[in-house]
């Protein structure tokens, strides 16, 4: 991998892992459309370990109470009643479904999950999920001509039940093209929860599991001599600043506005996929990487 390909695919990891766009479907995209070898689930684990900093320094204030009170419901039965203690446990719950398929489906999440047409199918069926959840929270946030406006759930309305839910929506994203925030979020959306509440247990949910992968295949990088580190550090770091600027966007974003450019651009991306492949003009299975 030369350091302009780093330069870029970090560029692309930072700009789409917080959009509901999947960013492993666009840096998979990114090296096809140019020719590029596929830089494979290894260096899209540990390029996220990038972008899970950001969120780490964004929610900081969060995380730290998060684990404060957490850690002390350990010792006091009574703190566990407190929000954040919960929250605490409810991220530990919500991280075992996508734990327990990622290793079970490793070796399909590093092969036919590639293939593009999986990728471009992902990207239409889920993009038109999102569309109908968005649908349906900006039908209870303004009602209509014969319903009045419906309370939708803020995050201190997270129980057990809805936090494996959501482990599951997230698990999804195990395929390329799915998108771990796009699947999370309609899956709140679709429990009755408001945006920014499911955006913000999205990103919270979304560290255990991707600090878990990155440092996983980290290790597994460190035994093999197929990872040019230099550019796939570099890779990391530009991820890790673009991401940072993507999530203070994007939470301004969501409490006004619709997912329904997201929903447009992944049904349209996901076209014109299935038709370059159609074409011959793309190959959908990865070209292996030279590292």
């Amino acid at each position: 991998m030369s350091w302009f390909e780093s330069l870029i695919l970090g560029l692309v990891q930072g700009l789409t892992e917080f959009l509901p766009v999947s960013s492993s479907a666009h840096l998979r995209l990114t090296a096809a459309f140019s020719g590029w070898h596929d830089p494979g689930a290894a260096f899209t684990a540990i390029t996220q370990i990038g972008t899970e900093a950001a969120v780490l320094i964004y929610f900081r204030k969060d995380i730290g109470r998060i684990i404060s009170a957490w850690t002390r419901s350990l010792r006091d039965k009574t703190m566990r009643k407190d929000p954040d203690a919960r929250m605490g446990w409810l991220v530990i719950v919500g991280s075992i479904p996508i734990g327990v398929l990622g290793l079970t489906l490793k070796d399909q999440i590093e092969g036919p999950f590639r293939d593009l047409r999986v990728t471009a199918t992902m990207l239409i069926v889920v993009g038109v999920i999102i569309g109908v959840a968005d649908r349906m929270a900006a039908r209870d946030e303004t009602g209509g001509r014969h319903r009045a406006p419906r309370r939708r759930k803020e995050l201190q309305d997270l129980g057990v039940r809805d936090g494996l839910i959501y482990g599951l929506c997230q698990a999804m994203a195990l395929i390329p093209g799915v998108s771990r925030s796009g699947a999370t979020i309609s899956g709140g959306l679709f429990m009755g929860y408001r945006r920014e509440a499911a955006a913000r247990y999205s990103f919270l949910l979304a560290i255990p599991a991707v600090l878990a992968s990155g440092l996983f295949e980290l290790k597994d990088a460190m035994e093999s001599d197929h990872v040019t580190w230099g550019p796939t550090i570099f890779a990391t770091v530009i991820a890790f600043a673009t991401g940072y600027v993507v999530i203070a966007w994007f939470m301004k974003f969501i409490s006004t506005k619709s997912f329904m450019p997201f929903v447009w651009y992944r049904v349209a991306l996901g076209v014109v996929i299935i038709a370059l492949v159609a074409m011959g003009v793309l190959s959908p299975h990865a070209a292996e990487s030279a590292g």
